[in-house]
């Protein structure tokens, strides 16, 4: 077997895998609300994703208040679309559902595979976002933290503006054919 740059043709037109490879950053937004709807849907994606042990230690923000994204924004210094958004998702993990040992950090995958569902879903609806990160950057954690008035146990990991795409965004060829590797290593 050899891995090949060529996508077989049964899968190369398949909805699910090109949402995933036309899924692109977005940061700039049309002054367009969200409906609930659609929010709810890139929620029940986000609650979708695999996580370990099934404990899902997630817990999601939904902010669609105009003030707090604009303090969101002015607090964050990646995250300055979201004054323009129209709404946000804040992914926290909530401490009383995380594992212990060698397992503690598992929820940092489960909340990645979440947020990669989030963005996922909303590309699959029209709307695009973008990652922010705030963990472990302990002033960002604060911040959303103070701003979103969260609990002790939640544990902000990032914060995903998202809205109606204010021009057609073209995705890049991230594939690097170098970087895949059959078996082992010479």
């Amino acid at each position: 077997m050899e891995i090949s740059d060529k996508v077989p043709e049964n899968i190369a037109g398949n909805a699910a895998y090109m949402n995933i490879l036309n899924r692109v950053s977005v940061r700039r937004y049309l002054d367009k609300p969200l409906t609930d709807g659609q929010l709810t849907a890139i929620l029940h994606a986000a609650m979708s994703a695999p996580t370990g042990v099934n404990r899902q230690p997630w817990e999601f923000v939904v902010v669609n208040d105009p003030k707090l994204l604009a303090e969101l924004a002015d607090a964050l210094p990646y995250a300055k679309m979201t004054a323009h958004a129209p709404a946000a998702i804040a992914v926290c993990g909530n401490k009383e559902r995380l594992l212990e040992g060698d397992d503690s950090v598992l929820w940092e995958q489960d909340l990645s595979a979440a947020s990669e569902n989030i963005l996922l879903a909303a590309h699959a609806l029209g709307l695009g976002g973008v990652w922010t990160c705030l963990f472990p950057h302990s002033d960002r954690m604060e911040a959303v933290g103070r701003i979103l008035n969260l609990p002790e146990q939640f544990i902000p990991f990032n914060l995903i503006p998202i809205g109606y795409p204010d021009r057609d965004h073209q995705p890049m060829d991230k594939w690097h054919p170098d970087r895949v590797h059959l078996n082992r290593l010479p």
